[in-house]
């Protein structure tokens, strides 16, 4: 195993760092599940409330409402975290609406219904379709 030697300005850094980052990115002071909803409730410590339907997230998809009833928070309220999915998210990341990778995210937003989007693939439809690819 390799030692690596931090200096003490280094960990005065990173603490004052931490001390930053506890005062401007939003955290959470407590976090549920609601199985009648179906949706986690993360309390903020400025007293806002933020919610999001628990399926929405990567890796609680298929979660057991048992499963998502065991959410914790690490990091000062930083991370909510499954540990029995081994599943976790940041607060500023769920609060920008990133649920998953970017990958999952484009998932997602190809699978979104709406009435624009319905009728752009009737009207397409009734073109002929989709234009074949060239070769």
């Amino acid at each position: 195993m390799v030692e690596i030697e931090i200096s003490d300005e280094e960990i005065a850094a990173a603490n004052e760092r931490g001390r930053i980052a506890d005062l401007i990115e939003p955290r959470a002071s407590s976090a549920r599940y609601d199985r009648k909803s179906g949706r986690v409730i993360i309390e903020l410590t400025n007293g806002s409330t933020f919610m999001f339907p628990a399926r929405l997230a990567q890796g609680l998809t298929d979660a057991a409402d048992d499963d998502l009833a065991q959410i914790t928070l690490k990091g000062d309220g930083f991370a909510p975290h499954w540990e029995t999915i081994n599943e976790g998210f940041t607060v500023p990341g769920l609060l920008a609406g990133l649920f998953g990778t970017k990958k999952y995210m484009a998932q997602l937003a190809g699978r979104a219904k709406s009435p624009a989007k319905a009728a752009a693939a009737r009207a397409n439809g009734a073109k002929g379709g989709r234009p074949r690819k060239a070769v």
